[in-house]
């Protein structure tokens, strides 16, 4: 079911899907944009937290504060984002455990350049020949999550 375009989120989806129309940088934004998304939550993972806080505390609270945005813009893709965080999280988490504070920094540093790199190809005159959305406004940082989300939902035949 296809969501009207008088909310708020249709009109960010309509604009971001506007400097995405080339189907290989689509299909880069599928990968590369939650790989930059966890990326961000591990290098978060990674600040520490001081005596009073655990590690992960910096990354809860951003993963908290992008949810309520999520959720303020559409119930149905905050539940979704609430589930992408939940499991990035716990992956996170285990990654931490496993690899330590020095190990999870280098695996987070890495991924978001190789994923960034990869974003700055698919906009590249090569696909897509135009600037990321971000560019102009930096709340599209948290619209590239939602719209790969949204674009699974249609796919399902789910509303967002």
């Amino acid at each position: 079911m296809q969501a009207t375009t008088d909310r708020p989120i249709d009109r960010w989806f309509a604009s971001y899907s506007a400097d995405h129309r080339d189907d290989t940088n689509q299909w880069i934004h599928v990968f590369a944009v939650p790989a930059i998304l966890w990326s961000v939550i591990a290098l978060l993972w990674c600040i520490p937290g001081g005596t009073i806080f655990k590690p992960g505390i910096w990354a809860a609270l951003a993963m908290f504060g992008a949810w309520r945005f999520y959720q303020r813009a559409s119930r149905h893709l905050g539940f979704g984002m609430l589930s992408v965080f939940l499991l990035m999280g716990a992956a996170t988490y285990g990654l931490h455990q496993a690899l330590g504070t020095r190990g999870l920094l280098i695996a987070a540093v890495s991924v978001f350049v190789v994923a960034w790199i990869a974003q700055f190809v698919g906009h590249s005159r090569l696909f897509e020949g135009r600037k990321p959305s971000f560019l102009t406004d930096l709340r599209y940082l948290l619209i590239g999550p939602a719209w790969v989300l949204a674009k699974l939902y249609r796919r399902l035949g789910w509303s967002y």
